[in-house]
């Protein structure tokens, strides 16, 4: 297929920019040298097509060139002449050959302008590099998606097999949900439109098996899915059935890769963050001996000396490599098995009434008392620095334990949801009706955190005798008000099951196994995260340990060895270099960005962004109760 064809046909949706770009550069797009990035963007689910969007990359890239082109030419004009030929001198020497070839002097202006066009080209040519890596990111991510979701959705095909021999209508189930199957999801749909335009389910299978990302486990399972759904809803039900135990095992091993990459990640992270911390001591023990360290040299923003730059560079390095650490865990999560998310109330009021039980509400109800207490610190004479972190700490810390609380709610009601399943399914495999089987487990079982939700849940599912679509609303209530992952991903099934037509035996008790093995999964990760947990702390406790140690007994030394005079010592030494206060202010910084990078990193290892909160603003609480307690702040 032409893609300047399909360009071409949406052109008059395209803004006058694209317009512009598209004509300047659309020619691209039939080069060679982008078949892998138009394999790629097949792979990914950009809207714009490929050669508006390789022209909009191009243009992009011309940008970068006016850019950098001109901001390496005012360097190179502004730079002094000694740092101009001491940058010669030494690219001379460096390259082989080049000190034995003359080449002719060039004028300031002329060198400068050679300058910014090699720095432009080089920018723009990384521009155009960089929009082929997005594509190559955009699918990888994709890929990732679809093989930690596609289990779960054969396991929901295998149980709407049981009441459908429709290909199409079970796909269709699952596209329905989101939320619950990500991209494969989205891929599900993808076949559906692509056999609404052909007019063929087996045609809309085919694209996308040819197109997915996800070579290795969408492709070959869409093949084989329109071949059993050939040869009848037996046969097909069967090949889910294996297929989806195959998955699991598969995904299985996938988790223990991620889990191996984990430990090396939690050893990079103990090392990248202990080793800023001695570097800064290091730092000032050398500026006793070595007194430049301490000259300032003039930059825009007033003068500064090289080890106030080494310094307070580690603590934004720290910063950078918790929130890179943290950002890592979250990703090797499993979505699956992530924590749910919270959706704040419309309503300024709902919000306020909520805040106590919804981590979403609370975080904008918390956020004025923040606010009030930096202020008030800040009045009564604290430092900018103490200011913005206890700041901090008073707005994450109230966050941090609300969400602590609706997590522990949320794992009581999970303990109990695998009990109710195994209740109701019970009674519906002794033939009652799931209303009934409903209002039996609601009166005679206790489910602790549950007990209101299945209440609730009898009531809705006994209001008329219209089953079929009385039961799906009522469980999709249901669901809302649990509001955990896990009961989307269990009682979800059951909806979509029984609405198919599936038997209500053979689907609960395709639930039973699905959420003791969800279960079982859950508990086995969160033993496994909370050893992640564990090193977070360890380690920012250890740096404030090594701190305090520092301060208390190394640095006064070296502010004693400092002032002694050139003939007592017999040596140069710098007076000014250990000066107490100034330096404890540094350690005390390098510390609380350790507290900072240590608690999101354990955060994001037990449940989140929200944990995050809760365990950097207790870790900087606790660095500061310590250093202000021994009277080094």
């Amino acid at each position: 297929m032409n893609t300047s064809a399909n360009a071409n046909h949406g052109a008059s949706t395209l803004s006058v920019l694209d317009r512009a770009l598209y004509a300047l550069f659309s020619r691209h797009a039939d080069s060679s040298r982008h078949d892998a990035d138009r394999k790629r963007y097949r792979a990914t689910d950009v809207t714009a097509s490929f050669d508006v969007y390789l022209a909009r990359t191009y243009g992009l890239s011309w940008l970068a060139f006016a850019l950098v082109a001109f901001w390496a030419f005012a360097v190179a004009v502004a730079l002094p002449d000694a740092t101009v030929a001491a940058a010669t001198a030494f690219v001379r020497r460096g390259v082989p050959g080049l000190e034995a070839v003359r080449t002719p002097d060039l004028t300031r202006t002329t060198a400068a302008v050679l300058t910014g066009v090699a720095a432009g080209f080089a920018g723009k040519r990384a521009t155009v590099a960089l929009g082929g890596l997005y594509l190559k990111w955009t699918a990888s991510a994709r890929e990732s998606s679809i093989e930690r979701t596609l289990p779960g959705a054969v396991r929901y095909l295998h149980a709407l097999s049981s009441g459908s021999d429709d290909g199409a209508a079970m796909l269709r189930k699952v596209a329905d949900r989101q939320q619950a199957y990500g991209e494969t999801a989205v891929a599900f749909r993808k076949v559906l439109n692509k056999a609404i335009l052909t007019g063929s389910l087996d045609e809309g299978l085919r694209i996308v098996a040819r197109d997915t990302p996800s070579r290795d486990a969408l492709a070959p399972f869409l093949v084989k899915f329109r071949e059993h759904s050939e040869q009848g809803p037996d046969a097909l039900a069967q090949y889910l059935r294996m297929e989806g135990r195959m998955l699991s095992h598969r995904q299985s091993r996938t988790r223990e890769q991620a889990g191996d990459f984990l430990e090396l990640l939690a050893e990079m992270f103990i090392v990248l963050l202990v080793m800023p911390a001695l570097l800064v001591i290091v730092i000032t023990v050398m500026s006793v001996l070595a007194p430049g360290l301490n000259e300032p040299t003039p930059t825009p923003f007033g003068s500064v000396s090289a080890r106030a730059v080494l310094v307070y560079g580690s603590a934004a390095f720290i910063l950078v490599v918790g929130a890179g650490a943290a950002a890592l865990v979250g990703a090797l999560r499993p979505a699956d098995q992530s924590g749910p998310t919270y959706d704040r109330p419309a309503s300024a009021l709902a919000t306020v009434a909520s805040a106590l039980a919804n981590p979403a509400s609370s975080v904008v109800a918390f956020a004025p008392l923040a606010v009030a207490v930096a202020g008030l610190l800040r009045s009564v004479g604290y430092g900018p620095v103490d200011v913005v972190l206890l700041g901090y700490v008073s707005f994450a810390l109230p966050v941090g334990l609300v969400a602590l609380r609706r997590a522990r709610i949320d794992d009581a009601k999970d303990r109990e949801i695998k009990d109710f399943v195994h209740a109701v399914s019970g009674h519906v495999s002794l033939g009652r009706p799931f209303s009934e089987a409903v209002e039996r487990v609601a009166g005679n079982v206790d489910l602790g955190a549950l007990n209101p939700d299945v209440a609730d849940l009898a009531f809705n599912a006994n209001l008329t005798t219209r089953e079929g679509d009385l039961r799906a609303s009522a469980l999709s209530r249901f669901v809302d008000r649990v509001g955990t992952p896990l009961a989307d991903q269990t009682i979800g099934l059951v909806t979509g099951a029984l609405d198919a037509g599936g038997d209500a035996e053979a689907v609960f008790e395709t639930l039973q196994v699905e959420i003791g093995r969800l279960y079982h999964e859950r508990k086995a990760l969160r033993a496994n995260m909370l050893v992640y947990v564990a090193v977070g702390w360890t380690t920012a406790l250890l740096v404030v340990g090594i701190m305090v140690a520092v301060n208390g007994y190394v640095l006064d030394s070296f502010a004693q060895l400092s002032s002694l005079s050139t003939a007592d010592a017999g040596m140069a030494l710098d007076p000014d270099a250990v000066q107490p206060a100034r330096d404890r202010h540094r350690f005390y910084v390098v510390t609380q960005a350790t507290m900072l990078a240590c608690g999101w990193f354990a955060g994001y290892a037990s449940r989140g962004r929200y944990e995050a909160m809760l365990h950097s603003a207790a870790l900087v609480g606790i660095a500061h109760f310590v250093f202000a307690g021994v009277g080094m702040i």
